[in-house]
């Protein structure tokens, strides 16, 4: 391990912060190369497999349910729309909102991407056992949670 990433000279504790910065970046990496033959980047597959597991949606529920900026939802809706996998419609209670579904060849990559995300999360969870990594992921949501109060505040 570099000694960037060990306990400084003064003693000072390591920082979790740059754990999951390192981690999301190379996440991010290995992810994009498994979803390259489908068109789909690292930055999209989030919106496609949640307007897969709840449709229709709106652009303005699924940022809120992701935590994510609406530019950032509306690009990635985009694009997913130029690759043919998300259709939008008008929303008929209120055509203000577009509604989200998936389109045929949206349906046919699920699979696919539920795949190649499994194999990200078995070579990220190589070494850990599933109450390990069960235990990881709940202090992550506490300090997300920690960190969205603080914001709302």
């Amino acid at each position: 391990m570099s000694e960037h990433w060990r306990q400084n000279d003064k003693g000072a504790a390591e920082s979790h912060g740059q754990y999951i910065s390192a981690i999301y970046r190379h996440m991010q990496v290995v992810i994009s190369a498994e979803l390259a033959p489908y068109r789909i980047g690292s930055g999209q597959y989030i919106f496609l497999m949640a307007i897969a597991f709840q449709q229709p949606i709106t652009q303005k529920e699924l940022s809120e349910k992701l935590l994510i900026d609406k530019t950032t939802t509306a690009k990635a809706i985009t694009k997913l729309e130029a690759e043919g996998y998300v259709r939008r419609e008008i929303d008929p209670a209120d055509n203000r909102y577009h509604l989200l579904y998936l389109t045929d060849s949206g349906r046919e990559v699920v699979p696919k991407v539920q795949e190649a995300l499994a194999r990200v999360k078995n070579k990220t969870q190589k070494g850990i056992t599933d109450e390990e990594y069960d235990l990881l992921v709940s202090l992550l949501k506490i300090v997300l949670r920690n960190l969205t109060e603080q914001e709302e505040m």
